[in-house]
């Protein structure tokens, strides 16, 4: 299966459904699933069993907590003008150093706005 093109911590805007044009963080990612968890979006009530917790308080009743939503109703939001963008891979080259003292050339895969060219 392909990597997903968002990442935990990433500022994403929803493009469909219920909570359409709503911005929120990432909190969680399940990239075998294809689910993405978003911090106040896709909020549903669930219904907890009322139990005891260690110290004795009541915990239970219903709770209001985020649903996982499919990764392609999401899109990263360009940092530089705050709206939706694809995500592109580049890649840098780096100079790295040996443990030896010597040095080489390397590259590594950055993810960059496709709206502005810049580092996301």
């Amino acid at each position: 299966m392909a990597s997903l093109h968002i990442k935990k911590g990433d500022l994403v805007q929803v493009i469909s459904g219920k909570d359409r044009g709503t911005t929120g963080r990432v909190l969680k990612v399940d990239p075998i699933k294809g689910l993405v968890t978003v911090e106040g979006i896709n909020r549903v009530k669930k219904h907890t069993k009322a139990a005891q917790s260690e110290k004795g308080a009541a915990v239970g009743g219903i709770l209001t907590v985020e649903a996982p939503l499919d990764a392609s109703n999401l899109m990263v939001v360009d940092p530089s003008d705050n709206k939706p963008t694809r995500v592109r891979r580049r890649r840098d080259k780096i100079e790295k150093k040996r443990s030896d003292g010597t040095t080489y050339v390397s590259t590594r895969l950055v993810r960059v706005s496709a709206r502005s060219g810049k580092e996301l």
